[in-house]
């Protein structure tokens, strides 16, 4: 695959990411590749869904990260009762002029957790859809536009089945990344353990409370918006040969002719792929893309559009494997 020749990314682009990264590093142990994911859905504008079991640090990972990129961020825990005006916002009737007055909701911010999103009914799922979407909400008969950056990054628990609403296909196609968390491994446990044993108590009111690790996140960013902006910018530069968006056309492709998948990925997945991609090159210091990130974006942002027939997962198949099957014939092509 041809690529540009080297071209040293900026420094202050550079030393912004890195300071970044350290600064989540001092509260979140590990989980190094949800960071950088989370990163690339920032810089890109795209929205992200992690999926994974309560205790991750899933909710303290996106907190820690809206206070070091300066960001406004709101969490919305979803449940089955949830309004879709509990998210938007409403018209309030003004009792004093007899006039409605729009009370905005928590989507006008920068970063909005979206915290077991499947636990919400399917119409409030739709009116996030909107916001996600074009970046804009409807409150009455006015239209609003939203805060810039605007992202959502959602949490599902995929063991729990009761009580939840899968996520249409139409809305999980908005996601641009969708990100399996691991447990830690056991070294990164110890650390976890050393860190949390080592807290506290913060003493108010005349009685106390144990700190916990939201206590100590570090309130001053480690810059400004116009940090971001730079950031956000420079991924727009990053290159993109034509023999890698002919790989990623060749990629989305077979996932529509493939035997064993009845759905297979739309043209936002190659939207995705590319915009990933370039933010994956800037995060690890370049300014043109490689074969190496296809190869690592590929099942955070195809899988999750994917779905296999039914004689297939009744013959053993997983979406990882077929997905493998295909980087494989990629890669090999």
């Amino acid at each position: 695959m041809d690529q540009a020749a080297p071209v040293t990314v900026e420094p202050r682009v550079g030393e912004y990411i890195s300071s970044v990264r350290e600064r989540v590093a001092k509260v979140v142990v590990g989980q190094d590749v949800v960071v950088e994911r989370t990163l690339i859905a920032l810089f890109t504008g795209g929205h992200l869904l992690l999926q994974g079991v309560p205790g991750l640090a899933k909710t303290l990972l996106v907190s820690v990260l809206s206070k070091s990129i300066d960001l406004e961020f709101t969490r919305i825990q979803f449940t089955i009762d949830l309004l879709p005006s509990d998210i938007l916002g409403s018209e309030i009737l003004d009792q004093r002029t007899s006039e409605f007055k729009t009370r905005k909701g928590p989507v006008f911010t920068n970063l909005l957790l979206a915290d077991e999103i499947n636990r919400a009914a399917p119409k409030v799922q739709g009116a996030l859809l909107e916001a996600m979407q074009e970046r804009r909400v409807t409150i009455g008969d006015e239209n609003y536009i939203l805060p810039a950056p605007f992202l959502v990054i959602a949490t599902q628990n995929p063991v729990e089945q009761a009580g939840t609403f899968e996520l249409p296909e139409a809305q999980l196609d908005r996601f641009m990344l969708c990100h399996r968390l691991i447990y830690p491994t056991p070294e990164e446990e110890r650390e976890i353990l050393k860190r949390n044993a080592a807290l506290g108590i913060q003493r108010r009111d005349g009685g106390a409370v144990v700190e916990s690790e939201f206590d100590v996140l570090e309130k001053e960013p480690v810059g400004g918006r116009d940090d971001l902006v730079a950031v956000m910018e420079a991924v727009h530069s990053v290159h993109v040969s034509d023999t890698f968006v002919e790989h990623v056309i060749n990629l989305v492709s077979l996932t529509r002719d493939h035997p064993q998948i009845e759905l297979g990925c739309s043209p936002r997945a190659g939207i995705a792929l590319i915009r990933a991609s370039r933010a994956r090159a800037l995060i690890h210091g370049r300014d043109y893309c490689i074969p190496e990130d296809l190869f690592a974006l590929a099942e955070d942002v195809m899988l999750h559009r994917m779905r296999l027939t039914y004689e297939a997962v009744a013959d053993g198949f997983t979406g990882p494997q077929v997905l493998q099957s295909l980087l494989q014939r990629l890669g090999t092509g």
